[in-house]
This record gives C-alpha cells, sequence and structure tokens, in this order.
C-alpha cells in the first residue's frame, strides 16, 4: 500500500494544496470576467419582456446571504420555472460588502433565466462595499417605470442623506401617472407583530426622523407595497393603503419554525394596478454540514479575491507545512530516552544551583513555599542554593542565599506582583561569581529569561519547573483575553521550555499538556513536596485556642487557601455556599485563607449575600502557622482551575482534610474521587452536592480524612529535594553528553 504512513499521505495533500492554489489563482485571474453597472443591463431587459400596460409578476426575496444551498440550489430553480418576469432583491444579497462576495452573488445571479435587480442593504454597505455596489451595479437609490407601474429603491444604511432620499421620492411620487407604485428599502421602517430572531434595533430603520419622514410620504402619495428585508422570518402589516412586508429567508440563518423559515414572494401586478402577492414556502432547510462548507468556500474565496498578499501567505504556510512534514518523514529521528546517561559522578559531589524566580517569601503564594521548601531540602543535602529574586518590604534582613533585586514596577493593588530590574549588571556578576552547576528557572519571562540568558552564557545547563498554568491569569495581562489565553500564553511556554534543557512538571496531567502544545525538551514527573511532619505535630489545645478566637462553636469548619484573585474561582465557592446553607441544618463555617487584590469585593459579595455567619475571609496567615489552621477543619474546598498541582490540596490532606475540588490538570492526579476527597466539573449544583455529603456524613467523612492522610505521606520534603537533586544531575549528565557530542561535530 503505497500510504501506509498517515504522514506521508499528509506530505502528498500539502503538496497538492499548493498545486492546486497555484492553479485556482490563475483560473481566478485570468478566467473569471469582471462587470460592472448591471442594472443598466437589467433594466433593459425588463422592459424588453414588459410593455406599458401590461400585467407582470415578479419574485421578492431578502437575505440571499450568498446562499448556495438554499438560494442557488433550491430557489433559483423555482424562479425559472414559475414564469416570473424578474426577481428583487429587498436587500441582503450578500452576506457582507467584501469583493469576494459580490463576485459570488454575480455568479449565483447567472443561473437566473429572468433578470433582477438588487436594493442596497445594510450587508451590501458592510466592509467598504458601497462603492463596489455602485461599481458593479449601480446606484444606491433609484426608481423605473415597469408596466404601469413605479419601483422605487432606497438607500436605508445612511450613505445617502436622507433628507435627499425624501425630496427625492416627494418630487417623484407627485409627477409619478403610474397605478401602482411598490417601494424597496433594505431596513423594515415597522416591528413585526411576530419575535423576530436575534433582531436588534440597528436591524430597523433609523433615525426616527427618516422613518417619520418616510411613512408620512408612503400614506400622501398612496405607495401599495413596502418590502423590505434585514430580520430572519416573513412578516405582513397593512397600515392605511399601504401592505408592508419584511421577508428574510432566501438563505440567511433562520429558525425553520412559524416564524422563520426560508421562502420567497411572488408579487402579482394587473393591467389596471392592482397588487397583491402570495407567499411561496419552502418545506426544507440547508444541512449545518453544507452550511458549515458553504462558509469556507467563500472564505477560501475571499483570500484570493481580495488580492497577492493572501495569495503569498497561503502559499507560504502550505509550503511550510509541506517542508514541515517531509522532515518528520523522511528524516529520521530517535523519540527514545537517552538511557546511556550516568548521572552518578554529580550525585556523588555537592551542587551548586542558582534559581531565577519572579517571586518569593516574604510574598506568599505557592511558587515561593515550593522554593523555599526544595531549597531547604537541598541544603540539608549537602548543596549550596542562590536565589534570584525581587526585593520586598518586611524581607529577612540576613539571606546569605538570595540575591534581592530592586523593581521597575509593582502592580496588583497591594503591590504584590514585582517586575525586578534584570538590567543590573551585579547579578549577572554574582551568579557567575557562585560559580553554578546548573540554573532553576521558575518562570518563563522576565528574572526566569534572564536567568536562561546566564545559563547560556556560561554553558551551563537551564532546568524550568511549570508551575503556573498562565491562561488563567490573563485578566493581569494588558492584551485581549481571548488572545493572551487561547495563543499567547501557549506560545510563551512552549518557546521557554524548548529552550531549557529540561522541564520539571508535578503532574502527568501536566506533562501531557506540554506534549500537547509542542515541547521537545526532556521531561520529569516531580511532584512539589510538603511538609508532611509538621502537621502531624500540631497540638489540639493550638486548636482550640484559635477556635475560641474565631468565635467558632460547634460548627463545622470548611477550609480553603488561595490568592483571592480572579483565577482562583472564589465566586463559585462562594455562591454555592449561599444556596447550600438553605439545604442543610447542620452548622457550619466556610474560612478562606489568603489575600488578595479581590478582597474587597468578595467581602461586599459575603454582605450582600447575609454570609458573615457562613463565610470569613481570614486574610493571610505566617507559613509557621499555617498547619493548625488547617488542622482546625473539617473537610478542604477548592475550585481554582489554574494549579498545575494544588500543593494546598496535598497540605490539607496532610492535614487530614477530604477534598472536594473542581476537575483541572492540577487536580486530577491528586485527588481520587471517593478515596480521598471528591472532584467534580465546575457546575454548582454537582459540588455543592459533595460538599453537603462530607458535611452530613461523619462516618463518610472520617474515612475519607484517614485515606487523605495516608496519602499524603508519599510527598515528603526531603523525598523531593532528593528527587529533584537527581533530575539536576541526569540533566547535567545529558548536557555534558550533547556538548562532547557537538564538540566532536565540529572538529
Amino acid at each position: 500500500m503505497m500510504f501506509r504512513n498517515p504522514l506521508k499521505l499528509l506530505f502528498y495533500l500539502s503538496l497538492l494544496v499548493v498545486i492546486l492554489l497555484v492553479g485556482y489563482k490563475a483560473y481566478l485571474n485570468l478566467f473569471t470576467e469582471d462587470f460592472e453597472g448591471e442594472h443598466t443591463e437589467q433594466v433593459e431587459q425588463i422592459h424588453h419582456r414588459i410593455q406599458a400596460g401590461e400585467p407582470f409578476s415578479f419574485a421578492v426575496v431578502g437575505n440571499i446571504n450568498n446562499s448556495v444551498g438554499i438560494f442557488e440550489d433550491r430557489i433559483i430553480p423555482e424562479l425559472n420555472g414559475s414564469g416570473l418576469d424578474f426577481l428583487v432583491s429587498a436587500g441582503n444579497a450578500v452576506s457582507g460588502g467584501g469583493e469576494d462576495k459580490y463576485r459570488a452573488l454575480y455568479g449565483t445571479l447567472s443561473h437566473l433565466d429572468i433578470p433582477y435587480l438588487l436594493t442596497f442593504g445594510a450587508h451590501e454597505y458592510e466592509d467598504f462595499g458601497s462603492f463596489r455596489f455602485y461599481d458593479h451595479f449601480g446606484p444606491h437609490f433609484f426608481s423605473l417605470q415597469v408596466g404601469n407601474s413605479q419601483l422605487i429603491f432606497l438607500d436605508s444604511t445612511g450613505k445617502t442623506p436622507w433628507r435627499w432620499q425624501i425630496r427625492w421620492l416627494n418630487d417623484l411620487l407627485a409627477q409619478d401617472t403610474g397605478q401602482a407604485r411598490i417601494l424597496f428599502i433594505g431596513h423594515p421602517p415597522l416591528h413585526p407583530d411576530e419575535n423576530a430572531p436575534f433582531d436588534q434595533q440597528d436591524d430597523y430603520l433609523a433615525p426616527p426622523e427618516f422613518r417619520d419622514a418616510l411613512l408620512k410620504a408612503i400614506s400622501e402619495h398612496d405607495v401599495d407595497r413596502v418590502f423590505s428585508s434585514n430580520l430572519s422570518l416573513f412578516s405582513e402589516e397593512v397600515v392605511g393603503n399601504t401592505t408592508f412586508v419584511t421577508t428574510g429567508g432566501a438563505g440567511g440563518l433562520v429558525l425553520n419554525d412559524d416564524t422563520s423559515f426560508y421562502h420567497y414572494v411572488r408579487v402579482n401586478v394587473t393591467a389596471d394596478g392592482e397588487v397583491s402577492h402570495s407567499l411561496q414556502r419552502l418545506e426544507v432547510g440547508q444541512h449545518p454540514i453544507l452550511k458549515r462548507l458553504e462558509s469556507l468556500w467563500f472564505f477560501i474565496h475571499s483570500l484570493f479575491y481580495t488580492g497577492y498578499l493572501n495569495f503569498l501567505l497561503i502559499v507560504a504556510l502550505f509550503s511550510a507545512i509541506t517542508i514541515k512534514l517531509y522532515g518528520a518523514i523522511f528524516i529520521g529521528k530517535d523519540y527514545y530516552p537517552d538511557y546511556d546517561l550516568d548521572p552518578a559522578p554529580w550525585l556523588e559531589k555537592p551542587m551548586r544551583v542558582a534559581m531565577f524566580t519572579n517571586n518569593y517569601l516574604p510574598f506568599i503564594g505557592g511558587v515561593p513555599i515550593s522554593i523555599e521548601r526544595l531549597r531547604r531540602g537541598l541544603e540539608a543535602l549537602g548543596d549550596k542554593l542562590l536565589v534570584v529574586a525581587p526585593r520586598y518590604k518586611g524581607q529577612p534582613e540576613a539571606e546569605a542565599h538570595v540575591l534581592r533585586v530592586p523593581s521597575l514596577l509593582a502592580m496588583g493593588e497591594k503591590r504584590e506582583f514585582r517586575l525586578a530590574n534584570i538590567f543590573l549588571a551585579r547579578i549577572r556578576k554574582r551568579v557567575r561569581a557562585f560559580k553554578p552547576d546548573i540554573i532553576h528557572l521558575h518562570h518563563p519571562f522576565w528574572l526566569g529569561s534572564l536567568g536562561l540568558f546566564v545559563a547560556r552564557t556560561l554553558k551551563i545547563p537551564a532546568i524550568y519547573t511549570y508551575h503556573t498554568r498562565l491562561e488563567h491569569y490573563a485578566h493581569f495581562v494588558p492584551l485581549p483575553g481571548m488572545l493572551f489565553r487561547n495563543l499567547i500564553s501557549h506560545a510563551l511556554i512552549k518557546r521557554f521550555a524548548n529552550k531549557c534543557d529540561g522541564v520539571i512538571v508535578p503532574t502527568y496531567s501536566t506533562e501531557e499538556y506540554l506534549r500537547m502544545i509542542g515541547v521537545k525538551t526532556p521531561t520529569f514527573v516531580q511532584p512539589t513536596g510538603i511538609e508532611y511532619q509538621k502537621f502531624q505535630d500540631v497540638r489540639q489545645e493550638d486548636i482550640e485556642q484559635l477556635r475560641n478566637q474565631l468565635g467558632l462553636q460547634d460548627e463545622k469548619v470548611f477550609i480553603s487557601v488561595s490568592r483571592l484573585s480572579n483565577e482562583k474561582n472564589i465566586d463559585f465557592m462562594i455562591e454555592a455556599i449561599a444556596t447550600l446553607r438553605r439545604e442543610t441544618e447542620v452548622p457550619f463555617r466556610f474560612l478562606m485563607i489568603g489575600d488578595g487584590h479581590q478582597k474587597d469585593r468578595l467581602q461586599k459579595k459575603i454582605d450582600d449575600l447575609d454570609l458573615q455567619k457562613h463565610v470569613t475571609l481570614a486574610g493571610a496567615v505566617p507559613p509557621e502557622d499555617m498547619a493548625v489552621w488547617y488542622r482546625m477543619g473539617d473537610a478542604f474546598l477548592f475550585a481554582s482551575k489554574s494549579e498545575t498541582q494544588g500543593m494546598v490540596i496535598l497540605e490539607a490532606m496532610a492535614a487530614g482534610l477530604p477534598v472536594v475540588a473542581v476537575r483541572s490538570s492540577g487536580i486530577e492526579d491528586v485527588v481520587r474521587h471517593g478515596f480521598n476527597g471528591f472532584k467534580t466539573p465546575e457546575k454548582q449544583n454537582q459540588w455543592r452536592a459533595q460538599v453537603r455529603k462530607l458535611l452530613e456524613d461523619d462516618e463518610l467523612r472520617g474515612t475519607l480524612a484517614s485515606q487523605a492522610l495516608e496519602f499524603a505521606k508519599d510527598y515528603s520534603v526531603e523525598q523531593f529535594a532528593r528527587d529533584v537533586r537527581t533530575i539536576y544531575a541526569t540533566t547535567l549528565a545529558m548536557f555534558a553528553k550533547k556538548q562532547k557530542s557537538s564538540g566532536r561535530d565540529s572538529e
């Protein structure tokens, strides 16, 4: 079989796409005709078909929206076989005013066997489409005599001043001797009795002065029919002697219900000027898949009609894909880890490790606490550490192991996020004098970037710990949230991680995420350690003293530990607690430990919900006191989705607390559902049900508590430091082997 390798098939498909793109561009430029002033030709055909004093009939359609599946495939064949004399679009024949949309419409209308006229509507005006309409079809407002009837087309988009149009209309109708008067205007002057789907105020004729003047002129001059589009329905309303018809079912989005459906309107005008109309309904709609394919086709069409730049970009993209696939298919690679590594030489001697972090103690957070525990663990094993971190008020005076860097900028209400001055030469000088064997980076930017630069300058390996899901911190970044969340954050992590010599991740689900975004650097799964024994050494009298201090009596106590920030999803928990208090008779208190820029807003929410007796924002607690707070609790609640591990969850388990958490990458590997806690989707009713279960079922809570305690034993700080030290040694061995290999290659 020729294509047993799927990548080979993709390669040849990409190559074929490049060839087809070039061929299609050539076809568009060499074989498609230009068109201009089409209404002139269409009016001539209408006059040739219909003589003065003769009856005639025509179709009115609205919201064609460049539809192929409905208008071109379904409506046009009916019109061609219906005996109608011509077609009128009441507006929105195109889905947008781009050149591609007008050319696509021209191709669709070429299938008609009858002439046509277009009303200048909202979509024709979009994307600078007014000049295209004028060039390709004709003026934005005009009139013509057909038989003994006057057909009048107005511009409702605002392109033409409405006062000028009203003056022109009154003069035209005052001199008209025809027996029927039919007017077309894209925006409906009246609101339909039915609820129009998806309608907005700007879908109707505006400004009010234009609407009032038009209705007055229509009434004074006995206009028979007024046709509009712009709404995805069929509606008719009689005001005085005039029937107002809104038609919007010729191909655009409809709901396929009694109000919104695919249709067109047949209009008959007798020789003596009697006007009647009938609804022609299509009973079936377009399949959603075909609708998507149609939209995709017009998107592709648009990229090529607007010039050579898009064409060159698309060809370059597919050429790059082809080259990439060629490298993936025809160039051999070894994806297995290098098992021929000996970390022993580095494990047998003390190491010198320089760490770079954007935050550190006394700032309280998961990353600073993790770094501090690792530092103490490594120093206990005989290693030397230098931590490069921002300067804070209230930091310890004697810190031989820390290089504090003054800040250029402090952000956040409490100035908790600091932008260190990475341009100071003394940083590089101090690190060089320290003579590190390896550099450990804890953030993928700023001080982390400086650390990577220093590692490359000193020709030593750099290892990066992926602590934080950056996409959940979009609200801190002065960029569009979706842009940062869906593109920049992932690209930043991928680029930084691939520049490092090794990446440490706390969970297997986090490792999977890095692989999915394209990280190729060797990855080591290593959970952060906790001070397990510290939670066992808490005295009961300290717990009772804290309960008395907080005014707790017989309540069950829920604990949560988190920075008070948007990404921690604290509103979710507060709202769930507000409902829970009405569902249970068991008294409880929810203690939220932590500080942050959202504190005042969250306190106001607690006050507004009258939750002062159930929810307490306890503020920041010193790390040395945290064990007592944990041990005071009965269960641990968590809803953050921004964690990579959720170290506070392991700490809670070390204190014997079962956990209720929202499913996320940092939770999935730690919380075992029904064993040491519960994890639910981000749905308040499900999360609240598990909280209530722990609140009311003492036996279940006790079972899960003992199992949580047992689970946490495997995450001691001492083991954490030993495992990270082995990772350092392995990375040093890989780096040395790579250096040796590149040295041989350069000889």
